[in-house]
């Protein structure tokens, strides 16, 4: 599979980049406050429970430092002609945006779901946001601010949280309206050296293991909200923060069913954040009651990250693929061969490959925001292939299943593998390939048991189905974006009805700018395909 690159206009300079154990490292010299299972954490990077979370982030760190990755490991700044790490990046091209797609399926092959993507989709819709409102308010210190902190993100090489879904409250009623107002993050003091916030950040990825959270309003805002429109950036110990979270995966974990073969190594804790009266200078305040232009950073921020979730889950497929394929075989059956095995597979593909296509198809029509210049994902594309992603996640491990047969449930434990009085019994009926020994089949099959079958799998499918927003919200951009116009203009036009180009028409309110044209096919930025020494598909592990 060919990476796609943009050309730089001069020499850049390449930011210091950590390695995966600088970045444990790096976790020691923080100190928040975590709580995992109802105890306090003395060391985020030597817990347990978080072991295959930060496991997860720091192959990200190594996979940056791979010579035959930096096609799309690595991205050039080109305002500041620094090369930093891909997950840090602002885009500059629509080659950018499948450099990301490539670089993010490639971390979720390995790690399952890579986490750190999401500060890459944050500060795209921020560098959009900020740009916004300085040219609605003629002015330059939004940008300046953050300009300033990508700079400090990019030269650090760090790993930011995003804190950007409050916890809500009563749903049928405003932030304001809420009778407990911690329920949303929101400013409770000014000063001349800057805000303080308080309130609740309900589902952040990765929280304990992060350097900095990135807290960003979750929904447009009025005037009687505007002190909930708050953007700011806090480092993860910074006073006044409690960090309540989910262990990461299963690790050390041995289950009556079967070994967590996958989820002992990667995982993803997810965490509610509380903030309370938490201090935040002027200049890492991004914006603070711009209730106005709230709903652009949550609107940018979700194109973004959906754009990005169909390369985590296709990271993910490629998984289900190889596993069930190996199954097949372990059984002793060749899908080649058996059309009973063929079609589901064909099938699995066929999803995988599909909302994959969304998001490849979302990166060549992008468009650059006229403000920031940011290259922004084709909205359409990028909400449908989250739309199937989401919908489709439970056919994907339906069709695992249905490849791999009932022996991925069935299974006697782990111990059993090592008990003399059934040990020997069980390798021999067991087996079903002459050539795959009974300890490869089981192996195979606990693997797929642990990506879909068990708790880690079954977290698998609600991430996908409500990660980046739920489907009634995709949905909803998809009708708001769609140029139905156009294809009513068509209908109307071959009907020699003429057309009438009514705004106040309703059906007819969106229509298409032309995509293949110039602006659409050749713009300033736009890559150029050089081969990778390894494949996407086989390049993750080493």
């Amino acid at each position: 599979m060919p990476a796609f690159a943009s050309a730089s206009p001069a020499p850049a300079t390449q930011v210091p980049l950590m390695s995966g154990d600088a970045y444990r490292e790096s976790l020691r010299r923080y100190k928040p406050k975590v709580f995992v299972d109802g105890r306090e954490v003395a060391s985020v990077a030597d817990e347990l429970a978080l072991r295959p979370g930060v496991n997860a982030l720091a192959f990200t760190y190594d996979a940056a430092l791979r010579p035959e990755l930096a096609p799309i490991a690595l991205a050039t700044q080109s305002r500041r002609q620094r090369v930093v790490n891909r997950m840090l990046h602002v885009d500059e091209s629509a080659g950018d945006l499948l450099n990301k797609l490539e670089m993010v399926r490639l971390l979720c092959q390995e790690t399952g779901c890579a986490q750190r993507y999401l500060a890459h989709d944050a500060l795209n819709g921020l560098a959009q946001a900020v740009a916004r409102i300085d040219d609605a308010r003629g002015t330059t210190e939004h940008r300046a601010r953050f300009d300033a902190y990508l700079a400090h993100a990019q030269d650090n090489d760090l790993s930011l949280g995003i804190a950007m879904t409050d916890a809500k409250g009563d749903r049928s009623k405003k932030p304001h309206q809420q009778a407990q107002p911690d329920t949303y993050v929101h400013i409770v003091e000014r000063s001349a050296k800057g805000i303080v916030i308080s309130g609740t950040k309900a589902i952040v990825t990765g929280g304990p293991y992060m350097h900095e959270f990135l807290v960003m309003p979750s929904r447009h805002m009025g005037p009687e909200d505007a002190a909930f429109a708050v953007c700011c950036a806090v480092r993860v110990d910074a006073p006044g923060i409690t960090i309540v979270s989910r262990p990461a995966g299963r690790p050390g974990e041995k289950l009556e069913h079967g070994d967590a073969l996958f989820s002992r190594k990667y995982g993803q804790a997810t965490a509610v954040v509380i903030f309370e009266r938490v201090f935040v200078p002027w200049e890492r305040v991004f914006y603070a009651d711009e209730w106005e232009l709230s709903h652009v950073l949550t609107y940018s921020y979700a194109t973004h990250h959906r754009h990005t979730c169909i390369a985590a889950r296709a990271g993910f497929g490629d998984l289900l693929i190889g596993a069930g394929a190996l199954m097949c075989e372990a059984n002793g059956l060749d899908p080649g061969t058996q059309s009973s095995l063929r079609e589901p597979m064909v099938e699995l593909i066929t999803i995988i490959e599909g909302f994959f296509a969304c998001g490849v198809a979302a990166s060549v029509y992008a468009e650059r925001d006229p403000h920031s210049g940011t290259f922004m994902p084709e909205p359409v594309f990028a909400n449908i292939g989250k739309l199937l992603l989401a919908t489709k996640i439970y056919d994907m491990h339906r069709l695992a299943h249905e490849v791999s047969g009932g022996l991925i449930v069935a299974l006697p434990g782990p111990d059993e593998d090592h008990n003399p009085a059934t040990a020997a019994k069980l390798s021999e009926v067991l087996q079903a390939a002459p050539g795959i020994p009974y300890d490869k089949r089981i192996q195979a099959a606990r693997f797929i048991e642990d990506l879909t079958a068990s708790y880690q799998g079954g977290w698998y499918s609600v991430i996908s189905l409500h990660g980046g927003g739920s489907p009634a919200a995709m949905k909803q951009e998809i009708w708001r974006n769609y140029p139905l116009g156009s294809k009513v203009d068509l209908v109307e036009r071959l009907l020699e009805r003429g057309v009438l180009h009514d705004e106040h028409r309703a059906i007819t309110r969106n229509r298409q700018p032309g995509k293949c044209c110039d602006t659409g096919c050749t713009a300033p930025g736009q890559p150029v395909m050089v081969p990778l020494p390894e494949s996407r598909k086989g390049g993750a592990a080493g």
